[in-house]
């Protein structure tokens, strides 16, 4: 065996030698080509060099950058119709001659020429809204819509999987398809990962069509397993929408063994804000089915005037440098002048809305969030701690819920102006998630997320200034350790 050994040892030194010639080459790739922002950079080469080997993985799986594939292309003729009916609306609201249907729309016009500009979000007005707290009511509205279906039922869903409530949703979507129903199934391959293809199967031999956001293969490295497909959207015969944080899975019925109860955030949607929501379907569904079909054509039909809300649809995305969620996020903590609420499971935010929370909050505002009391995630569990904490001494209240796992993602300010979706308030929903979220301009449904917020303090506990600086010391190493990763997770 001694007699071996100098072959072996050259070989081991060698592939060392190589990891860590890897390391630098890509510490420089860091440094110099990515253009990372600087604690983002300092994350990454701290995981290349303590986890040799290890953080080299990490970062060809983890790290790659999507932002100038332009995944959602528009043809010509879309760019130019929807070029035509947005320009033409910030023509009317520039001019004075747009005829916003309340006082909250030309409250906030700023915030809706933000949205118009940067996420090209048309202000759709005339809607209806209907909000869900639970899961039972959710569910039970969205299985009345798809067995009344008569057309088309339109999914795109982070998570499904094969429990009581993903099957009966199958059951349903294959009924239908035998109906003659038109039904497009979008999952992504990660978040629906249980879901084996044979469970499809019925569906797709009915005449149903399912697809899979960046497939992930065995035994296959996929550059773009860390961006994923986070938006809930669900669109029956083009009239009536559902979105918001649930997934299709039993959990977010309220029956969670993991973590008990469930407290979530949805919304059903009718009226001309469902075609822009139908829209953003379409366009993650052409690009993962290669279907070859004019988009423009399939949207901006007539809809019956069904209420008086108005909303703008948002979506981002890693394909393009802009954070449009993000941005309005900003704008309504930015404008707000009495009140602002926040429920959120994962709160890491970037720089700009942490400084934007405590202005708001040293000003005046009443600026109140609510988290949960266990993690799903464990690191990021702790960072949203932390960074809670390091809120109270701007006078920002905290709340950490505590009747099972808090997994509603909205904002509410002042009673007037409101967003529900996908989005989280951290990092990954802003830059590496595809999300999407609706922006409502109206006092009915800013007021019962904040009634809504309101009754979750009953059942939640405040996280005072005394109370988190006693934090113990193995919490405070646990916030020290996630903290260290936080621009990458």
């Amino acid at each position: 065996m001694s007699q071996n050994m100098p072959q072996i040892l050259p070989s081991i030194e060698g592939i060392v030698s190589l990891i860590y010639l890897l390391n630098f080459l890509i510490s420089l790739a860091i440094i110099f080509r990515e253009h990372k922002n600087p604690t983002a950079t300092l994350a990454w080469l701290m995981v290349l060099y303590t986890l040799p080997g290890v953080g080299l993985v990490l970062y060809l799986i983890l790290s790659q950058n999507i932002a100038r594939q332009k995944i959602f292309k528009l043809t010509r003729n879309e760019e130019k119709r929807i070029r035509k009916t947005l320009g033409s609306q910030i023509r009317e609201m520039d001019d004075s001659k747009f005829r916003y249907v309340n006082d909250i729309e030309k409250k906030w016009q700023s915030l809706i020429k933000l949205n118009q500009h940067y996420s090209n979000a048309f202000l759709s007005q005339e809607n209806d809204v209907r909000l869900y707290m639970n899961g039972r009511d959710y569910f039970r509205d969205v299985f009345y819509a798809l067995e009344d279906a008569k057309t088309t039922i339109n999914v795109d869903m982070f998570i499904m999987k094969p429990d009581e409530v993903g099957v009966k949703f199958m059951n349903i979507l294959t009924k239908k398809a035998k109906e003659g129903v038109e039904v497009r199934l979008l999952l992504d391959s990660f978040g629906s990962r249980l879901m084996n293809r044979s469970y499809f199967r019925t569906l797709e031999e009915a005449g149903g069509k399912v697809a899979f956001f960046f497939p992930i293969r065995l035994f296959r490295i996929n550059p773009n397993i860390n961006y994923r497909n986070h938006r809930k959207i669900i669109v029956v015969d083009h009239e009536v929408c559902f979105t918001g944080g649930s997934n299709i899975a039993l959990e977010y019925t309220g029956q969670s063994e993991r973590f008990g109860g469930w407290r979530d955030t949805n919304l059903k949607l009718t009226g001309p804000c469902v075609e822009d929501m139908e829209a953003r379907f379409l366009l993650d569904w052409r690009y993962v089915a290669k279907e070859d079909y004019e988009l423009a054509s399939r949207i901006y039909y007539e809809n019956e005037k069904k209420g008086n809300v108005g909303v703008q649809i948002l979506s981002c995305g890693p394909d393009a440098p802009s954070t449009e969620i993000k941005q309005a996020y900003l704008k309504i903590i930015n404008d707000a002048k009495k009140s602002i609420r926040i429920q959120t499971p994962y709160f890491i935010p970037d720089d700009s809305i942490f400084e934007a929370l405590k202005s708001a909050a040293l000003s005046g505002i009443d600026v109140r969030m609510m988290i949960p009391n266990q993690p799903d995630h464990p690191f990021v569990y702790w960072v949203t701690y932390y960074n809670c904490g390091a809120l109270l001494d701007s006078g920002v209240k905290v709340y950490i819920y505590n009747k099972g796992f808090l997994h509603a993602k909205t904002i509410a300010a002042d009673g007037e102006v409101s967003s529900v979706g996908s989005a989280n308030f951290d990092k990954r929903s802003f830059s590496l998630n595809f999300e999407c979220n609706a922006v409502m301009y109206d006092s009915r449904v800013a007021s019962d997320l904040e009634a809504a917020f309101d009754r979750d303090i009953k059942d939640s506990v405040e996280l005072s200034i005394e109370g988190y600086r006693n934090r113990s010391l193995w919490i405070r190493f646990k916030e020290s350790i996630s903290r260290l990763v936080s621009d990458i997770l």
